[in-house]
Order: C-alpha cells, then structure tokens, then sequence
C-alpha cells in the first residue's frame, strides 16, 4: 500500500515511473506491479501461442482461462490499492494461487511426458491415488484462503489451524501410499516426498510467522517477519502445486491402464 493511486504511480504512468524514485516500501510495491504486467502480458503470449499452435481445443480454452485469470487478478490488485477494501486483499491472494496452478498445470499439459502418445508403468489403482491426491489439493487450497484471510484481517486462525491439521494428515496418507504402493514410479514419489518436506517445512514457517506478526513471543526485525511470512506464503504455494501435480500425473497413470485394459477386450473379442 505504499503507492496511493492506480493504474498510475503517482501518477506517473506505470512503465515511466523513475526508478531513482523507488527506495522504501515503494520499491516493493511498484515493482510488484511491474512483475505483475510482465506476467499478463507473457499470460497474452501464451493464449495466442496456444489459440494458434495447439491442437487440443480443451487446452487452448485453459489458456483463455488463465489469460481470464490474470486479467481479474490485476483489477483485484488495483481495486485494492484504490478502495481499501482488505476482501479486496483476500481475493487478490485467493486468485494468484488458483492462477498459478492453473499455470503449472498448463506447464505439466505441454511437457514431453504429456504428449506421448505412450506412458511408462501404468498404475492399476492410480483412480483412488489420485482422488486422494486431489482431496489433498483441495484442502491445501482452503488453507491458502483462511492464511488470506489470516494475514490480512488477522481472524480465523481456528480455520487455519484446523485446515492445517486436515492438511498434514492427508499428506501422511499420500505420502504412505505413494511409498508403499508405487515406490517403483519415480516421479510420484519425488512429488510425495517433496510434499512431505514441504509440509515439515511449512508447519515451522507458520508458527514462527504467527508467532512474530501476531505475539510478543518472537521479536524480530519487521525486515525478517516479512521475509518469514513471503516464505511461508510460497512454501504453501509449492505445496499446492506438488499436490496438484501428483493428482494429474495419478489420473493419467490409471487413464492409461484403462486405455490397455480396454484395447486388450476388444483385441480378444474380434480374436473369438
């Protein structure tokens, strides 16, 4: 909140503010907005890329989603700067995740492991991993949303704590049957793994920002208590997307095996 007005910064426009004029907290803010406009216009980039280089109709549609996404995230951003409205603030933090793991998986939909027509070590229950994996996800993200309304209202730390707790727990289990059912597919035990870290990670990060902005228990510089609470912020990001990743990778694991299952009965009905 250190730049009062927008589009414009002080009103500058936006691109042509001097830079010898960023010191302080405007730095941060006018260099957010500047990352910000980056990524919308790599977001305009990438849905015209699509619209005129890929072939699956549904994926060039997810591009207009994400371009859609950016566009709302943008005015959320501004509409806060200008109205003061703290839900203003919630929803621009709620809409830059749900953007950011529609990114990631629009990164995962175009890799060469999702464009091969073929797919290595299929998995046989990859259904129930993968509704565990989004339940996982989901909560993940309900977290995300009562952090938002955490940090900036400073209520409902009973609804971060519980999600928290229902958060951690599914991980356990994801992590447990990812290891004992499917230790031989590297990348869904990386991802369980590194969700499991994530989460170790996570808890520790959100005790010591909790403690810092919201106690007197832990007296830190406000330098290191926005450094704790930025990571703590993209720990749970991390986690939102590692969750997700794993749910895609689990469903097109168990498509495949469908797919098999299915050529092979209709391979021996047209044997008999």
């Amino acid at each position: 909140m250190a730049v009062p007005d927008w589009p414009t910064t002080f009103g500058y426009n936006m691109f042509l503010y001097p830079w010898s004029k960023m010191i302080g907290a405007v730095f941060y803010e006018h260099s957010h907005r500047l990352f910000a406009s980056f990524v919308g216009l790599l977001t305009i980039a990438l849905a015209v890329a699509f619209w005129l280089r890929e072939r699956r109709a549904w994926l060039r549609w997810l591009g207009v989603v994400a371009l859609g996404l950016v566009i709302t995230q943008g005015i959320l951003g501004g509409l806060r700067v200008v109205l003061l409205e703290s839900t203003l603030a919630i929803l621009h933090a709620c809409f830059a995740q749900a953007f950011f793991a529609l990114t990631v998986s629009l990164a995962l939909f175009t890799s060469r492991e999702w464009r091969r027509d073929t797919v290595e070590a299929p998995i046989a229950d990859g259904g129930r991993l993968g509704r565990l994996a989004t339940i996982t996800t989901a909560l993940i993200y309900i977290q995300v949303v009562f952090g938002a309304v955490l940090r900036h209202s400073g209520e409902r730390l009973d609804a971060h704590l519980f999600f928290a707790a229902l958060v951690a727990v599914h991980v356990i289990l994801l992590l447990w049957r990812v290891t004992k059912h499917h230790g031989a597919n590297l990348k869904l035990v990386r991802s369980a793994y590194g969700l499991g870290i994530l989460l170790l990670l996570q808890l520790l990060l959100g005790a010591g920002s909790y403690l810092a902005k919201f106690t007197i228990l832990l007296r830190l510089p406000i330098d290191m208590i926005v450094i704790l609470t930025t990571t703590h912020l993209i720990v749970g990001a991390v986690m939102l997307v590692t969750s997700l990743a794993l749910s895609l990778r689990s469903y097109r694991l168990s498509a495949a095996v469908r797919r098999a299952i299915g050529s092979t009965a209709l391979t021996e009905q047209y044997s008999l």
